[in-house]
């Protein structure tokens, strides 16, 4: 979560959303990725997605069955998405996301039974220090208003 949250700190340097991910396995990191929405124009940029492109090609393969995703935030429907249909094994992610969040906090995607793969989830790992990154970008954003 650690290479996550440097991710993150990235990002917001970037005037981007401060979200990170890494897929790691065995520990290998095979992905890592900060929003790049803004720098893209391209709405679908999450960090997630990114780190998830990149985690594939450098297998050759179009699933992650054995990977882990560190996220420093609770993924959004897109994300939940693509993280099933990788088949990645295992999700950890830092802040929950009471507005987007698809693995609980609004719906859960990720875990929904009529899916034919569900990952093993844990969110809330290390949420102070994601959510108030998170908090600290929202709140310049608005003061800079």
């Amino acid at each position: 979560m650690e290479a996550a949250l440097r991710l993150a700190r990235a990002a917001s340097v970037r005037e981007e959303v401060p979200v990170g991910a890494v897929v790691i396995s065995e520990g290998e990191v095979l992905g890592e990725a900060h929003n790049e929405t803004v720098q893209r124009r391209d709405p679908t940029a999450h960090a997630e997605i990114l780190a998830l492109q990149q985690a594939l090609q450098k297998v050759g393969e179009d699933r992650l069955p054995m990977a882990t995703m560190y996220a420093t935030l609770e993924p959004c429907a897109q994300c939940a998405g693509a993280i099933v249909l990788a088949k990645v094994s295992r999700l950890v992610f830092g802040a929950y996301d009471a507005r987007c969040g698809m693995a609980g906090s609004v719906y859960d995607l990720l875990r929904n039974p009529r899916l034919n793969h569900r990952p093993e989830v844990l969110g809330g790992l290390m949420a102070e220090e994601c959510g108030d990154l998170l908090k600290r970008f929202f709140q310049s954003r608005r003061a800079g208003l």
